[in-house]
């Protein structure tokens, strides 16, 4: 069993979602976790299911500041004294879904500046203090750097550039740091969502058995490759993409 005692772990996003999964995981484990978001009131909503104030603390951080960006490594610092692990989870995914030729400059920026250079600035800041705790970072990406739908450039983009930067990443930090990433495919994560945006899921059968693996995933997927990644079981692992979805990007398909 994977035991986090007296590891402290950032986890950006973490208040809803997969970033959420991913930070009650590690509470379960015995991790300090810090959920780094954007969102107070996810933020709040999270400190006050969890009840677990000695463990847990939210940071409001807005991943394309460098300014809040550094405040979440001091304040991380401060009341855990060292940061032990990273989880690049904060991303947006629809905002910037248009047509290229009509696309704004300002979709694609925001887009690329959250999702990609949002973890760029966590690793540059956090780094000094993983690499003294030889720790491991879990950059979460997507299928959709592999395969893609129309009008998704931004994101397809943006998730692409993260599995580069993993493994420019790992070997940059060789010997010190570890960093790998997880592709997810389709996570359901709509139990996830804080109050005022959460909904039952609405899944089919057909949505179930399109996938090899028999089921839409959860959160609880991604979480637990997570935890394993950034754990001592995989301290021969760095520099590797790990597709979680399913089988789907291995089914051929056609149309009849």
């Amino acid at each position: 069993m994977i035991d986090f005692a007296d590891k402290s772990i950032i986890v950006t996003g973490g208040a809803q979602g997969i970033g959420r999964s991913i930070a009650e995981h590690l509470l379960k484990h015995n991790a300090a976790v810090v959920v780094a978001d954007c969102d107070d009131e996810a933020g709040a909503e999270l400190i006050e299911y969890l009840d677990n104030h000695q463990r847990l603390c939210f940071i409001k951080t807005d991943v394309r500041s460098e300014e809040s960006v550094i405040g979440c490594i001091k304040h991380t610092v401060k009341q855990f004294g060292t940061i032990d692990g990273l989880v690049n989870n904060a991303g947006i995914a629809r905002s910037a879904n248009a047509p290229v030729t009509e696309m704004s400059i300002e979709a694609w920026d925001n887009m690329l500046r959250t999702n990609l250079t949002g973890a760029f600035l966590m690793v540059k800041h956090a780094a000094p203090y993983l690499a003294r705790q030889k720790g491991a970072i879990v950059n979460i990406s997507s299928t959709r750097a592999l395969q893609s739908e129309a009008n998704t450039e931004a994101y397809s983009a943006s998730k692409g550039g993260l599995v580069s930067l993993t493994h420019a990443l790992a070997m940059s930090f060789a010997n010190s740091i570890r960093v790998n990433v997880i592709l997810p495919g389709w996570i359901d994560v709509s139990g996830l969502k804080k109050k005022g945006k959460r909904f039952p899921a609405q899944l089919t059968r057909d949505d179930h058995l399109q996938h090899p693996a028999g089921r839409v995933g959860v959160p609880d997927d991604v979480a637990a490759l997570a935890a394993y990644l950034l754990g001592p079981e995989a301290a021969f692992i760095t520099g590797q993409s790990f597709v979680i979805d399913g089988g789907m990007t291995k089914k051929m398909i056609y149309v009849e």
